[in-house]
């Protein structure tokens, strides 16, 4: 079948779909009444109303009161029911029985009683373990950790799974084919801008970390190795709340941040808005060294930036009655970076002696920023589940930058009797991206439920850099380095999905994605145009058995992909120092994977995960060096396979009342296998890691955490990663009725943390050592106000996908 008779089909199905959802929905009963407080006959607003579905007790829908405490639940099926009415600070009320024979009811005045230890603030301290295992996700409780003066990159860090590699790219299971996305929102950003936004965005404001190794078929197809999901911090709850964050740190450098979180709920409408600026004065250092033939060239990089940041997220849901919803959310960043970077390469002969250096001076002023706009709308059919979202997407993305470069070249370094080199770059790119999704729920009888959604995106992404070259006093255009690169993508996905409770104990779930892509490369400067049409086909199956409340079994399978970041297929030649370049490949294949997963879970501790992951054409930097010139260029490549077996263990241990420890033991057997360069690449190894977090809690609302890592020698693709560990020690104390919490933390206590590889084929023979500012002091006061009563906030799923998370790498 051709791909576009495929989508045709898969697209009816979906419309013959949405006309059954209209048709259908014309049928049933409307049920309507109204809570009450039994003892001061005011409407109980914000209560959960439950249709309790009889004799079973099933519950067939659920709504939350309005103001003025009433309910409707339309298109109610034919049966025996009852409502009933909870919240937290009230004993739950039940109406009477009544049958719904297709005129509309309406139930009689349900009262409810107060608690006789209700308070006039419930304040909810809950109890949820640091790590919980739910059917298809492991979730990290970030609440649960002492995060003072982190960001939400270093509390990835914290994630089961979660590394960082040399240049802050996010690896998950071992590779780089992840997918991150925010509250359900693909972040369309990869490599540096997403590590400089994630940088941004303060520990404070996450609420949880979603893992997530196999999603089903209402994700993208994108990450072979799975999907992040980080969940930010949002209450809806009657009136004003908010949290406001105050913190700062000093490791080499100085830090600052101011954060504040406000909700804002008036019945109808929901408002929040989230505000993080910062400044950031920090360092990094890159430490490489070559062996070419009988000399060791050895060079030190130190780039030195200091970044300022404005966060802001704001929006805005309309609930126009029980079963349509609507809702607008606007994000913008910017991050303005003044930035020096310095490096002094020198060469050694075979006795050690340096034979000629070049030293680098390199100022440049960097402003990143993006802003997005998303709408959404929910159309809760009826009460049996049915529903239909759409959303609409529009992201920007620019990133410009100018820069200065001063090479000095001493002794044998000289290259064409100039001892001094001067050049000057300017570079402007931009990404826009727009996509539209839909997705409709239409559970089935004999407890089956279907889902089917369709999804377009398209993307345009121009990057126009220029160099330029001094020659005595005139300025002249680098060939070798300018480039002025175009490319634009469509990406056409529909999706179809069953799912199955055949009891209380088992359930099912498979689906089927479909995605088309079509893109062209067009890189101007050298008249080189890559086009391409393509689709596939990924499937995925789920299975839990939870015999009991304390036992889960679950295994899962799916078929990814990942595409190639949008910078990775630009041909432009970025040098960091003389000698060393990165350059892109418009020639890149996208990778595919085959994943799966086993595990069992005791009260949330996982017990035991088994985990296979295959990569094949899998993207890697491989370094190309020229013996003559001394110039080291990465580029990626695709590789042929990679494979990762995996078994760990781990979860949440109360030792004793006042101390509890969190621990985490993964073992992982990694294999490459692979041409490189004209020659066949084999290497396997078994490495561990091992975590873990403690609490203590103290007298007085004090306690006391302590946190410890350690990831023995590792291989990740063409990199044999060395040992590296760290400690981190923090306290905490509670005031102001909980209110208030100021926290301190010391991390990385002995300075420890370090990227140390090798890479060793063909010519190449090279040793990395990455250090940054692990060591650091952080002092964090947060307080809350507002209303604190417990209100859960609707979830949101938008419709952007994995384009995002391709902006740059």
């Amino acid at each position: 079948m051709q791909p576009h008779r495929y989508f045709s089909c898969l697209w009816f199905l979906l419309f013959a779909s949405l006309l059954a959802t209209s048709a259908s929905a014309q049928t049933g009963a409307s049920v309507k009444g109204t809570v009450l407080d039994a003892k001061t006959q005011k409407p109980l607003e914000f209560a959960t109303i439950l249709l309790v579905q009889l004799p079973d007790s099933s519950i067939a829908h659920s709504q939350t009161a309005g103001e003025a405490g009433t309910y409707l639940f339309e298109k109610v099926a034919p049966g025996r029911y009852l409502i009933k009415a909870t919240r937290i600070d009230f004993n739950p009320a039940l109406s009477p029985a009544f049958t719904v024979a297709g005129q509309p009811v309406q139930v009689p005045v349900v009262q409810a009683t107060e608690k006789a230890t209700a308070l006039k603030e419930v304040v909810v301290q809950g109890q949820r373990p640091l790590l919980e295992q739910q059917a298809d996700r492991l979730i990290l409780n970030v609440e649960k950790l002492n995060t003072a003066g982190e960001n939400a990159l270093e509390v990835l860090k914290n994630a089961p799974g979660v590394r960082l590699d040399k240049d802050d790219n996010i690896l998950f299971r071992g590779s780089g084919g992840v997918n991150v996305m925010l509250n359900g929102k693909m972040t369309y950003m990869s490599g540096g801008e997403l590590s400089m936004y994630l940088k941004s965005l303060p520990a404070s404001a996450v609420s949880k970390v979603e893992l997530i190794a196999n999603p089903p078929a209402s994700y993208d197809a994108a990450g072979t190795a799975g999907i992040i999901n980080i969940v930010l911090k949002r209450e809806l709850t009657k009136g004003m709340n908010g949290t406001l964050t105050l913190g700062t740190g000093y490791g080499t450098y100085e830090k600052v941040g101011v954060s504040t979180n406000l909700n804002f709920n008036l019945g109808k409408v929901s408002l929040y808005t989230r505000l993080h600026t910062s400044h950031s004065n920090s360092y990094n250092k890159l430490t490489m060294e070559r062996t070419i033939r009988d000399s060791l060239y050895r060079s030190v990089n130190y780039w030195h930036p200091i970044t300022k940041t404005v966060n802001v997220v704001a929006g805005a849901d309309y609930f126009i009655s029980p079963q349509h919803t609507v809702g607008i959310m606007v994000k913008g960043y910017t991050s303005p970076q003044d930035v020096l970077t310095t490096s002094n390469s020198v060469n050694y002969d075979v006795p050690g002696y340096p034979i000629g250096s070049v030293q680098m001076h390199n100022p440049r002023d960097v402003v990143s920023n993006n802003y997005s706009l998303n709408l959404n709308y929910k159309f809760d059919i009826d009460t049996t589940g049915r529903s239909l979202t759409f959303d609409a997407d529009f992201v920007r993305y620019r990133n410009a930058a100018d820069e200065a470069f001063t090479n000095q070249y001493f002794a044998a370094a000289i290259q064409n009797g100039r001892a001094f080199e001067n050049l000057r770059s300017f570079s402007d790119a931009t990404t826009q991206i727009y996509a539209l999704k839909a997705d409709y729920v239409h559970p089935l009888p004999n407890n089956w439920k279907a889902e089917t959604g369709w999804k377009s995106s398209w993307v345009r992404n121009d990057a126009d850099i220029r160099f330029e070259t001094q020659t005595e006093n005139t300025w002249q255009t680098d060939d070798r380095r300018t480039n002025h690169f175009l490319y634009d993508e469509n990406i056409n996905a529909a999706y179809l999905s069953l799912s199955k409770k055949i009891n209380k104990a088992l359930s099912l779930k498979a689906g089927l994605r479909a995605e088309q892509t079509i893109s062209k490369g067009d890189s101007r400067t050298t008249q080189n145009v890559v086009d391409r049409n393509y689709w596939e086909l990924f499937p995925s199956v789920f299975a839990s058995y939870n015999p009991s409340d304390d036992h889960q079994f679950s295994t899962s399978y799916s078929r990814r992909i990942s595409r190639p970041n949008y910078r990775s297929l630009n041909p432009f030649t970025f040098y960091s120092d003389p000698y060393t370049g990165i350059r892109g490949n418009p020639f890149l294949q996208p990778s595919f994977s085959n994943s799966l997963m086993a595990s069992y879970t005791y009260k949330n501790f996982q017990l035991v995960s088994l985990s296979y992951l295959q990569e094949n054409d899998f993207v890697m930097e491989v370094v190309s060096q020229n013996d003559a010139t001394k110039e080291s260029i990465s580029t990626p490549q695709n590789l042929s396979r990679a494979r990762m077996l995996s078994i760990s263990s781990g979860g949440n241990l109360p030792l004793r009342k006042w101390w509890s420890a969190n621990v985490q033991l993964q073992g992982n057997l990694n294999k490459v296998s692979t041409p490189v360069q004209g020659e066949q690449y084999n290497q396997e190894r078994f490495s561990w890691d091992f975590s873990t977090d403690n609490n203590f809690t103290l007298p007085k609302n004090f306690s006391v955490q302590y946190s410890a890592y350690y990831s023995s020698p590792s291989v990740s693709g063409l990199f044999r990663n060395k040992a590296s560990y760290l400690m981190s020690l923090g306290g905490k104390k509670t005031f102001l009725d909980g209110r208030a919490t100021f926290s301190v933390k010391l991390n990385d206590i002995f300075d420890t943390a370090r990227f140390r590889a090798n890479l060793n084929y063909a010519n190449v023979n090279m040793y990395w050592e990455n250090e940054w500012e692990s060591r650091r002091l952080n002092l964090t006061f947060d307080y809350k106000f507002g209303n604190s009563k417990i209100k859960a906030a609707r979830s949101r799923k938008t419709g952007t996908s994995d384009e995002e998370n391709r902006v740059s790498k």
